[in-house]
């Protein structure tokens, strides 16, 4: 059983990937937990917590999309690559988490000025009461030299 939620933990972080890839936010939109809130490390360096901003807030599908949506058509998709480093599912199978490099370079359409999203982030997964799985929670991207480039998984 644990190998099929590792299955399904990695078909999540590989519609996230396409929704990037595509610039289409609702093929991850859907897959947010109502109650997710996303802090962000204002640099890949910022491993410490108290270094971190809210982007976004608390889950607010509307303006989540809104502000993605904004991205994708003010900026160029360079590259996105995703690796996903570890899938890791807890004892009652009710939870998981998902390891990913991330290495996704975005352009400014105007001002060709570039935004590097490089570093490991960790996803995290709760299993709902219907069965379905919701993306709960995900550090920002941070760099831990040295890692990049050892023994992964390629993700889609």
């Amino acid at each position: 059983m644990p190998d099929t939620v590792k299955r399904q933990i990695q078909a999540l972080v590989d519609r996230e990937t396409e929704g990037w890839d595509t610039k289409n936010p609702d093929l991850f939109l859907a897959m947010i937990h109502p109650d997710m809130a996303w802090p962000w490390p204002p640099t890949s360096d910022a491993h410490d917590p108290a270094e971190w901003v809210f982007v976004l807030g608390r889950f607010d599908r509307e303006r989540w999309r809104k502000n993605w949506q904004g991205l994708f058509d003010s900026h160029h998709l360079v590259h996105n690559r995703r690796i996903t480093v570890k899938i890791e599912v807890s004892h009652d199978q009710d939870a998981a988490f998902a390891v990913v490099d991330i290495d996704t370079l975005w352009r400014h359409k105007e001002t060709n000025k570039d935004s590097l999203w490089k570093g490991r982030v960790c996803k995290i997964y709760t299993k709902m009461p219907t069965g379905e799985w919701k993306f709960y929670f995900q550090t920002g991207a941070l760099d831990f030299s040295g890692n990049w480039g050892t023994e992964r998984t390629e993700s889609k």
